[in-house]
């Protein structure tokens, strides 16, 4: 009887065939390869860095500038009372965003009109600054897309997108 032994290399293959499972999406989306990242991907409407405040109590926080996008999950930002802070997330039909949701001083901050209709799977939100104080936005969405075809490949995980904003 000969003996049977498993050699790294085809170990390796399988354990890199079994992780790519996730990221594999059946069907065409709308958008993309269906492959799934770490990171955000930067959009175009994120290219202009702005360089972050020193004074007063904004030092730590980028100022707002523009519309904030998935690529600004966990900074932090200042926004002076009475300007405007616009979100959008891009997300797909089979991986959609939940809406935007607010926590801390909540008063800081008054959802208004967003402004335009956002395709399935994105989420986007509009915001005033009434008042000082700090604010906690986030939002999920599910790292894998649910599986088209009876014993397709699916994940439990989920992304998180969250931003502070300091209003003062």
């Amino acid at each position: 009887m000969r003996r049977t032994t498993f050699h790294r290399a085809s170990l390796a293959a399988a354990s890199l065939l079994l992780l790519a499972g996730c990221g594999s999406q059946g069907g065409g989306g709308d958008k993309g390869s269906g492959a799934v990242s770490p990171k955000p991907t930067p959009t175009p409407s994120a290219t202009s860095t702005p360089t972050p405040s020193t004074s007063g109590s904004s030092a730590g926080c980028t100022p707002v500038t523009s519309e904030l996008t998935t690529a600004d999950s966990g900074r932090t930002f200042c926004l002076a009372q009475d300007g405007t802070l616009r979100i959008t997330l891009d997300g797909t039909e089979q991986r959609p965003w939940k809406k935007i949701t607010a926590a801390g001083d909540t008063g800081a901050l008054k959802e208004i009109n967003y402004g335009i209709m956002l395709r399935g799977g994105d989420a986007g939100s509009a915001y005033q600054a009434t008042a000082a104080g700090t604010v906690t936005l986030s939002a999920t969405r599910p790292l894998c897309a649910e599986p088209t075809a009876p014993g397709g490949v699916s994940c439990k995980g989920i992304q998180e997108w969250q931003v502070t904003v300091r209003v003062s």
